[in-house]
């Protein structure tokens, strides 16, 4: 027995066999679990891992699923999060009698329990085992970081960052850094004098969701110019389960380059 992220009690008479994930970082982690055949849809934004796209069914984008597709392909399990997919469309599936598992990885410690819950549900026990203690010995390799203020931006026009309670945040800590909205909650909308008032020593621009480009990095330095204004892969900030694995070692090089 099974329970995800909004306390429901998930048991499967067997380990799924049809498989659809509405969440790219769930995607890649079924492939860190083992998993191909198993899994028959998948979501526009799934890029990882690669290939998978051009010979499963695409069933829409993370918030604009199409649930008649879905059912079509008749799973015996859908992977979603509670933040990532609109509750509506969740909703409509399990109404329909589809076994929806929802995730909320907010740090590393649920991020680690997921990759253990999910790894057991799918029959890949040991193997989430194995990624989830990969993971730990990765960032516990990390101490030793000086504390440095940084304000992370996930947006432009207005300008976005991200607030303490997110998975983001808590990656920023791993890494040694001090989010200057982390006392904010979800994802804050900054004006300009107000991203100056954070006094940030590093200002990192997400890869995503806005493509933060070289041209930017000029943009955001005039209005904090005594930061340290770099890019940043936003895949390796916000993507928990086994793209995580990547992190640390990410982590490492680009607090050198600071």
């Amino acid at each position: 027995m099974i329970r995800d992220a909004l306390g429901r009690e998930l048991e499967l008479a067997r380990p799924p066999r049809r498989i659809v994930s509405l969440v790219p970082s769930l995607t890649a982690l079924l492939d860190g679990l083992g998993l191909d055949e198993e899994v028959v849809g998948l979501t526009r934004f799934c890029v990882h891992p690669a290939g998978w796209k051009a010979r499963k069914a695409v069933v829409g984008g993370t918030k604009d699923v199409r649930v008649e597709k879905v059912l079509a392909l008749e799973p015996d399990l859908v992977l979603a999060n509670w933040e990532e997919n609109a509750r509506e469309q969740v909703e409509a599936l399990e109404a329909a009698g589809v076994a929806v598992y929802v995730t909320q990885v907010r740090d590393l410690a649920e991020d680690l329990a997921m990759v253990r819950a999910l790894g057991e549900l799918v029959g890949r026990e040991a193997r989430g085992e194995e990624l989830a203690r990969e993971t730990e010995r990765a960032f516990a390799a990390l101490g030793g970081l000086e504390p440095l203020r940084a304000l992370y931006l996930i947006w432009r026009e207005p300008f976005m960052s991200v607030g303490g309670d997110t998975f983001v945040s808590a990656m920023l800590g791993e890494a040694g850094f001090v989010n200057v909205c982390g006392e904010r909650e979800r994802y804050p909308t900054l004006t300009p004098d107000e991203l100056a008032a954070l006094a940030p020593e590093v200002v990192l621009l997400s890869s995503e969701p806005y493509p933060f480009k070289e041209q930017h990095l000029a943009e955001v330095a005039a209005l904090v110019p005594e930061a340290k204004v770099a890019l940043a892969d936003g895949e390796l900030f916000s993507w928990y389960g086994s793209r995580i694995l990547l992190a640390p070692d990410y982590f490492r090089r680009l607090r050198a380059g600071l």
